[in-house]
C-alpha cells in the first residue's frame, strides 16, 4: 500500500513580516535578483510541488520596496531534461547578445542546467544556460543554443554563474564554481552568449575535506567611499566549514585586473576558518548575492535564511525558506584592513523611523536580569541600543523572552572573552534537528566597554549588526507567540544602557 506523508500542521506564527517566504513549498538560494524600470525582482531556487529540495526552478516576486512582496508563478521551470539550479540576471541595454531590439533590449538569464536522462547530455552534468526575456521579466525564451557554457570534460558539479558587465574591458565577466575542487572560474564574453576562460581562483591553503564552493560574485567597492580607491569583492557560499558550521558565506577583498581576481591578503595555509572574512558569523545566513541594475554606490545583497544542516528540518508549515533582510553594501578600514559592512537597506529604516518608538536611554542594570515593562512587547522588533559595561563580566539583552526569562534568544557581550555570542538554546523549538547548534559568537574587542547594536527581531529570526556592520549574526529561531517581551541584564555588576531605543513593527 502506498502511503503518504503526514501532513504537517501550519505555522503562520513563524511566517516572517520583514522577510520574503514564497507562499508555500520549499525555497532555497536566491538567484538572479535585479532593479529594473523601479521594480525588485527576485528569482529563487523553488520546488513548485512539495516543500522539500527537489524539482529545481525558478519561483519569482516581485517588490517596490523590498519588504512587500508579490509572488508570481514560477519563472524557469524544471522539465523533463532538466533542473534549473542558480545564476544570475543582467540588463543588456545595448543588445549586445543580439537577443532584443535597441528600442527593446533584453533582460538576460544565465543559469545552471542539470541535465536529466532524456536530454542531450549525461544525466547529471551541470552546465550554463541562458534565457531571456523582453517583457521586463514576466515571461522568458530559452536560448537557441543550450548550454552556452561548458566544461571539458563534463561536470556534475559546474554551477552558479555569476555575470557582470566589465566597463574598462567592455566585456561582460561571469563568476562560476566548480564546486566540489573547489575553485572560482572567471569567463569573458562580448555578447552573453559565447564564453572564453579567464582565469581560475582557489586558494588551496583554505579547502576542507567535503567542502563545497557555491554562489560566487565578484562586484567593486570603494575604500572608505573613496571612489579613487576601489577595491573588488569575491563573495562566496562555503558549505561545510562555515565559521558557524554547516553552511555560510565568505568574502576575500582584493583587486580584479579583467583577467584574474587578487586578494590582497591569504592566512597561512590550514589556517582556522575564524581566520578568514565571514559575512555573517550566525548560522543562517547563506549562498549571498547582490542585486543587479542598483547604482554602484548603493550596493544590495540578500541571502538564503537557513542553514543546510537542518534546512530541510526546520518546522516551518506550509512553507520552508526565506531570504536574509536585504542589505546595504559598503567596504571600510576597520582595524586597519578593509572590511565588508552591511546595514539595513534603505526602505527598511524608513519603514522604522516612520513608527513610534520607546526609548529607555540611561536604563541601569545591577547584577540581574530587568524585564522592559509591559508595552514593550512584539514579535516584530527593531533595537538600537548601545551599553557601557562598568564593572561587570557579562551584559546585553534577551529578545522573543516570555516574561519569566525561561524562554529567549540570549545576546550577550562577555568583557573577560571580548565576544558577542547569541545563545538560542532557550529560543523555543530547537530539538526539530541535532545540528541546530545553540551558540554563535564572534571575537569583537572593546577596551572601553562600550558596545553598540543594532537588533532586527522578525517571527522567526535575528539580525544582529555591530561596528558599522562589519560584524553580523542572523539565526533562526522558532519561539512561542507568548515570547514577546525583552529583558536587559547584567552580571557580576552594573551596566549603564545608555541608549536603547526600541520600534515595534508587528502591524505593517
Amino acid at each position: 500500500m502506498q502511503q503518504t506523508a503526514p501532513l504537517q500542521v501550519a505555522t503562520p506564527q513563524w511566517r516572517p513580516l520583514l522577510h520574503y517566504t514564497p507562499q508555500r513549498n520549499w525555497m532555497n538560494d536566491p538567484n538572479g535578483p535585479f532593479f529594473y524600470k523601479g521594480v525588485y525582482h527576485l528569482f529563487y531556487q523553488y520546488n513548485p510541488v512539495a516543500s522539500e529540495w527537489g524539482n529545481m526552478s525558478w519561483g519569482y516576486a516581485t517588490s517596490t520596496d523590498l519588504l512587500h512582496w508579490h509572488e508570481h508563478d514560477v519563472a524557469l521551470p524544471s522539465n523533463e531534461t532538466k533542473d534549473i539550479f542558480s545564476g544570475t540576471v543582467v540588463a543588456d541595454p545595448h543588445n549586445t547578445s543580439g537577443l532584443g531590439t535597441a528600442n527593446n533590449p533584453p533582460l538576460v538569464a544565465l543559469y545552471t542546467s542539470v541535465f536529466k536522462k532524456n536530454a542531450s547530455r549525461e544525466p547529471g552534468v551541470q552546465a550554463q544556460s541562458l534565457a531571456y526575456s523582453l517583457d521586463n521579466g514576466q515571461t522568458w525564451k530559452p536560448y537557441k543554443k543550450d548550454p552556452v557554457l561548458t566544461l571539458s570534460p563534463d561536470s556534475l558539479h559546474f554551477r552558479d554563474p555569476g555575470v557582470f558587465w566589465y566597463a574598462p574591458g567592455g566585456y561582460w565577466v561571469m563568476a562560476t564554481v566548480v564546486a566540489n575542487a573547489p575553485v572560482v572560474k572567471l569567463y569573458k564574453s562580448a555578447n552573453l552568449t559565447d564564453w572564453t576562460f579567464l582565469s581560475d581562483f582557489g586558494p588551496a591553503g583554505f579547502i576542507r575535506p567535503g567542502m563545497l564552493w557555491e554562489m560566487p560574485s565578484l562586484f567593486p567597492l570603494p575604500l572608505d567611499g573613496n571612489p579613487a580607491q576601489q577595491k573588488w569583492v569575491l563573495m562566496l557560499g562555503i558549505n561545510p566549514w562555515s565559521i558557524a558550521g554547516g553552511s555560510g558565506s565568505i568574502y576575500f577583498v582584493g583587486s580584479f585586473d579583467g583577467t584574474a581576481f587578487h586578494p590582497d591578503r591569504l592566512p597561512p595555509d590550514g589556517s582556522d576558518p575564524a581566520a578568514y572574512d565571514w559575512l555573517d558569523h550566525g548560522a543562517d545566513h547563506y549562498a549571498a548575492i547582490p542585486f543587479a541594475g542598483l547604482p554602484e554606490n548603493t550596493p544590495v545583497t540578500i541571502g538564503w535564511m537557513s542553514n543546510w544542516d537542518y534546512a530541510s528540518q526546520v518546522p516551518t508549515s506550509p512553507w520552508k525558506g526565506q531570504m536574509t533582510l536585504p542589505m546595504t553594501m559598503t567596504l571600510r578600514t576597520i582595524d586597519g584592513t578593509p572590511q565588508l559592512c552591511l546595514t539595513p537597506e534603505s526602505h527598511y529604516t524608513a519603514l522604522v523611523a516612520a513608527r513610534p518608538t520607546l526609548s529607555f536611554d540611561g536604563l541601569q542594570v545591577f547584577s540581574g536580569d530587568h524585564l522592559l515593562p509591559d508595552r514593550v512587547h512584539g514579535q516584530v522588533l527593531d533595537i538600537d541600543m548601545s551599553m557601557h559595561m562598568q564593572n561587570a563580566d557579562r551584559a546585553g539583552i534577551v529578545v522573543r523572552a516570555t516574561p519569566d526569562g525561561h524562554t529567549g534568544t540570549n545576546i550577550a557581550y562577555d568583557m573577560k572573552k571580548h565576544m558577542l555570542t547569541v545563545d538560542r538554546s532557550r529560543s523555543g523549538l530547537t530539538d526539530f534537528s541535532p545540528k541546530f547548534s545553540h551558540e554563535h559568537i564572534v571575537n569583537m574587542p572593546s577596551q572601553t566597554g562600550d558596545i553598540s547594536l543594532h537588533v532586527i527581531v522578525d517571527r522567526n529570526s535575528i539580525e544582529i549588526l555591530s561596528r558599522n556592520g562589519s560584524v553580523v549574526i542572523t539565526d533562526l529561531i522558532f519561539p512561542p507567540a507568548r515570547a514577546d517581551r525583552v529583558i536587559a541584564f547584567s552580571e557580576n555588576g552594573m551596566t549603564e544602557f545608555r541608549h536603547m531605543k526600541i520600534t515595534p513593527l508587528d502591524s505593517n
